[in-house]
């Protein structure tokens, strides 16, 4: 959806405007669901298992996997199931989902429906309520595996307890499941991938990198090739040299936003990191967004985030993956890239322009909010994939989409609780406003005080003027500092980085931004910045805005004003950031004695990453 201004000017908008049509042809909308499954064919070996695979409050995720447990060829599989009054699927892939009442029934697609001898295939949907399935068939048999009458399942397996731990291998063992008719080996799962299957207790895993974070777990398979469920999770971090998240001794950070909805219209991946040359001079990647919703950190995009298949071409290892793996999407190219360039910090941002709402809510309990941020961060799927958390609230005790009214300590007593939550191995980060006007949004919660909880503060350095207000006066979004005729007092760069230092924050937890991106006016006459205009210039995706990738061909700057590029072309007037803006704004920040620098986001720059080029050699 794109973002509506607020009668004051902000700090940044978070562009949630986004093409969804990938998305809407996975998932299939059950108003497109009509008519019921045909009858079910003849009980085969087989089983199928649910998994809940997320849950954000107002709905959820789910998967069953059906697989082939017999000896002959399955050609095709239909799931039914019941669900309690009040749950439904709301959309599903990979499978055509249908139900009567709450009855219902998943049938396989054209391309799924045959299995082979211990194959298994997997299908998706997303629900609402909160009840679980009951009464799971399988091709009408029992969903256990119909086939063999009376065979349960094993049980889980105790948890894992890990020792012998080196810098590359750990030994673990566990207590044995229990089946009734016996059990047959184990897998051993590491971060949520099989990674062995053994016929004993123990399995020593080999090859791991110093100083890092692993966390395992065990399943059981019984005679019949039954899975059962996982045990409980063991984290084990290797010995050695840990770089720690953050930046070393001396060493600056330089940040940029990944977006979960790049992967849509703008068509920008995790691999273009790769190819622009951006990820080997980046340090760290603050991945957006997650939600805030219902008091907790929640999944924002869950197709996007973890979801996505991708081929071997748009693979960051040029690997493609398979239908099976357990992490897909984002998460498993972020991975990809981590281990491609083992510098790269990444940590999951939450909320956002658009996603601010649910600040005010979560921290009424900051305990219990930080406590959901964790678990959702360190789920076992994808803990290794990040480094810690950002919060974007926009903003605390004051207005952006909405208006919150949690008073000035809310924020603090938020930081506090993460970084209790998260200890000193995680990074705790913020995006803060840079309304350093007098009694502003940097006036309204206790930067300072929060700042003693926190690694840094992303300080959102742009979107100070823009076509929210149509008729001008047009001004740089991101001025590095004040000039003649600026339209509001306290709105640059320099007097935000000034207030933040004064209120006690280090200069060394403050990091100057950077926008990818122009704002623009139509309808000007005047070269210099404070003119008129008619309204919002044209843009790609929002009215009013445009990625430097464009501007810098399509409306060339034609001077510079408060550290900022502008351009006047035809009767349009934009303001924005080049590589030589870019270089004069990290002398400064060095002069400042920054921590360094971060930008709103990667798609904005151009194939061979010229922003990104700029902010790594001006910092040096």
């Amino acid at each position: 959806m794109s973002t509506q201004a607020p009668p004051t000017p902000r700090a940044r908008t978070r562009f949630r405007g986004r093409a969804t049509a990938g998305l809407t042809a996975l998932l299939l909308p059950l108003a497109a669901m009509v008519g019921l499954a045909s009858p079910a064919e003849a009980a085969t070996s087989a089983t199928a298992t649910y998994t809940k695979t997320s849950d954000w409050g107002s709905g959820f995720g789910g998967s069953w996997t059906v697989k082939n447990t017999g000896t002959t060829t399955i050609n095709s599989w239909t799931v039914e199931w019941d669900f309690p009054s009040g749950t439904k699927v709301t959309s599903a892939w990979d499978a055509t989902v249908t139900n009567s009442g709450d009855h219902w029934t998943a049938k396989n697609v054209g391309w799924n429906g045959t299995l082979a001898p211990g194959a298994s295939v997997s299908f998706g949907f997303n629900g609402s309520g909160s009840g679980s399935p009951s009464g799971c068939r399988l091709n009408g048999a029992s969903c256990d595996g119909g086939s063999v009458p009376g065979d349960n399942p094993p049980s889980a397996p105790g948890t894992p307890t890990a020792s012998g731990i080196t810098d590359t291998s750990v030994r673990l063992s566990w207590n044995a499941a229990t089946d009734d008719k016996g059990i047959k080996n184990y897998d051993v799962l590491r971060d949520g991938a099989k990674v062995a299957t053994v016929t004993g207790t123990t399995y020593t895993n080999t090859g791991l990198t110093s100083g890092t974070d692993y966390s395992y777990t065990i399943q059981a398979r019984d005679t019949a090739d039954q899975t059962g469920p996982v045990s409980g999770a063991a984290r084990v971090r290797t010995t050695g040299a840990d770089p720690g998240p953050g930046p070393g001794p001396g060493e600056k950070v330089k940040l940029g936003y990944f977006t979960n909805w790049g992967v849509y219209g703008r068509n920008y991946h995790v691999k273009n990191l790769v190819t622009s040359g951006s990820a080997q001079k980046i340090t760290h990647i603050n991945y957006a967004f997650g939600n805030v919703s219902g008091g907790k950190c929640t999944i924002g995009d869950a197709y996007a985030d973890y979801d996505k298949a991708y081929t071997a071409d748009q693979s960051v290892d040029g690997v493609a993956d398979t239908w099976d793996q357990p992490l897909r999407g984002n998460f498993n190219q972020l991975r990809k890239l981590k281990a491609k360039y083992p510098h790269i910090k990444v940590l999951w941002s939450f909320g956002g322009w658009t996603w601010s709402g649910g600040f005010g809510q979560a921290v009424q309990n900051p305990a219990a909010f930080a406590q959901s941020c964790y678990d959702l961060v360190e789920d076992p799927r994808w803990a290794d994939v990040f480094d810690g958390i950002d919060l974007d609230w926009e903003y605390p005790n004051a207005c952006g989409l909405s208006c919150d009214t949690s008073g000035p300590a809310a924020f603090k007593n938020m930081m506090q609780a993460m970084r209790a939550k998260f200890g000193a191995n995680n990074l705790v980060t913020a995006a803060v406003t840079a309304d350093a006007s007098s009694g502003g949004k940097i006036d309204a919660a206790d930067y300072g005080g929060a700042a003693q909880y926190i690694d840094w503060y992303n300080v959102m350095t742009y979107d100070f003027f823009g076509a929210w207000a149509k008729n001008g006066p047009t001004a740089p979004h991101s001025p590095l500092t004040s000039y003649p005729g600026i339209p509001q007092a306290g709105f640059n760069s320099a007097e935000a980085i000034a207030k933040f230092k004064a209120k006690g924050v280090p200069a060394t937890k403050l990091l100057l931004g950077i926008g990818f991106y122009g704002r623009g006016w139509t309808g000007v006459t005047q070269s210099a910045p404070g003119g008129t205009a008619t309204g919002p210039a044209t843009g790609t995706y929002e009215q009013g805005i445009e990625d430097y990738k464009v501007l810098k061909s399509s409306c060339p700057a034609t001077g510079t004003v408060a550290g900022t590029a502008y351009a006047h072309c035809g009767t349009n007037w934009w303001s924005y950031d080049t590589p030589a803006t870019v270089s004069s704004k990290m002398g400064w920040a060095n002069n400042q004695g920054l921590g360094g620098a971060f930008f709103w986001e990667f798609s904005g720059d151009t194939a061979n990453g010229e922003l990104v080029s700029a902010i790594n050699s001006g910092l040096g």
